[in-house]
């Protein structure tokens, strides 16, 4: 029987939102800034949650929450893999803060599905069959896999390295609460789709 680590999680916060124009973390959905919503959503369900951040977006919030990225990767690899370096044992569980519409029922299924002997449980769309990294669980030793690829390797897209290892999917009953925001029309739908009931 596979020992379970314990399952920490990880708002991934640390991106320019250069498309969006403006800082996607702190974008509102919810009556609160979407950093905020998606770190109380991982904190009903983690032992411990961070931050994934550059240091140019500290504030004022306790820097206990923080992780700050260690230039290791490109992308939101390098908060995972600055997560992974700061606490090595655990598991993470990755939710992007561009992902409004993710829910509790949504993190519940993943939780309650995962497993521990695959490098990661993810959420997928049925249309796609695709994993999400983002909106996933990484078991420490799939951590360690791509730490050590970051050292070799220029470009790692944790979606391929998902697709080329042992992992478990779960499924949305909905496809479109894996919707991610990018730009200001991303934003607009979103608002729109939040205000029908079916969502």
């Amino acid at each position: 029987m596979n020992e379970v680590s314990q399952l920490y999680g990880l708002v991934l916060a640390g991106g320019k939102s250069t498309r969006m124009g403006k800082d996607k973390r702190q974008l509102h959905y919810h009556g609160m800034s979407q950093q905020e919503y998606t770190f109380s959503l991982l904190e009903s369900l983690c032992e411990k949650v961070f931050i994934s951040v550059r240091e140019a977006q500290i504030d004022n919030t306790d820097a206990s929450e923080y992780i700050l990225d260690r230039n290791l990767a490109k992308g939101p690899l390098n908060g995972m893999l600055s997560a992974h370096m700061a606490h090595p044992k655990v598991a993470w569980l990755v939710l992007a803060c561009d992902t409004p519409l993710v829910d509790k029922e949504v993190l519940d299924a993943l939780v309650a599905e995962r497993d521990t002997s695959k490098m990661a449980t993810a959420m997928a769309t049925q249309k796609t069959n695709r994993p999400e990294p983002l909106i996933a669980i990484w078991e420490p030793h799939a951590m360690a896999t791509l730490l050590n690829y970051s050292k070799t390797l220029a470009n790692i897209y944790p979606t391929k390295f998902l697709l080329n290892y042992p992992i478990h999917k779960v499924y949305p009953k909905q496809d479109v609460k894996l919707m991610n925001v990018n730009h200001p029309d991303d934003f607009d739908e979103i608002k729109k789709l939040l205000k029908t009931p079916t969502i």
